[in-house]
């Protein structure tokens, strides 16, 4: 298979856009129209509870994964070595663009790309991602804000990798550019942070 294929194959499997699945086959709603509208798994809890969002959240830590592990394998004409490591991080960064900007809403938003993003650093530096995951829970915990938890975990995640891979390493290059994406991804996010208008995580809106 070459490369370029592979690179479609994670773009398309990035794409699919588990939340909108979720709230069609469990709920009958199209869930760009309730909550925030955002194609994710914290939407998916606020909207259908937490059993719907977990199963959300797994697969789009596996459409992040399974190109960075499976595809390499399939590529021919890689070279092999360093430039397999380059390959799989395109395939993680393709299945990551998928989920942002789905083909299957004709490019339009999809969801923020953390959780697709954590599956592709699971595979490509397990232990920087772990580490990032623990700080997304404890800013969570703490804050109540996902939005900042997100924003600590994609700083968290190139500190990790810098640490055990050196600076060197393409995952730190690509662990850079992530956590600029994600912070591109919550741009909205960070206004409302800032103005305090953030909702936390688990808390309704107040009645009118």
């Amino acid at each position: 298979m070459s490369p370029v294929l592979g690179l479609v194959i994670a773009y398309l499997l990035g794409s699919i856009p588990a939340a909108y699945i979720a709230g069609r086959v469990c709920r009958g709603i199209d869930l760009r129209e309730h909550g925030s509208g955002n194609l994710g798994a914290t939407n998916v809890y606020r909207v259908m509870g937490g059993r719907v969002a977990a199963l959300v959240m797994a697969f789009d830590i596996a459409k992040g994964a399974v190109p960075v592990l499976v595809l390499p394998r399939w590529t021919t004409g890689t070279g092999g070595g360093a430039w397999t490591s380059h390959w799989a991080i395109a395939y993680g960064i393709a299945a990551i663009l998928g989920h942002v900007r789905s083909v299957y809403f004709l490019w339009r938003s999809g969801g923020k790309g953390v959780a697709t993003a954590g599956g592709v650093f699971l595979a490509l530096a397990p232990v920087p991602t772990l580490a990032a995951l623990v700080v997304w829970g404890a800013v969570l915990f703490g804050t109540g804000f996902v939005s900042l938890a997100s924003l600590a975990s994609a700083v968290a995640l190139p500190i990790g990798v810098a640490v055990t891979q050196g600076v060197r390493s393409p995952v730190f290059g690509a662990s850079l550019a992530v956590c600029a994406f994600v912070f591109w991804t919550h741009r909205a996010n960070i206004g409302r942070l800032r103005r305090g208008e953030e909702h936390r995580f688990g808390r309704k809106k107040p009645a009118a």
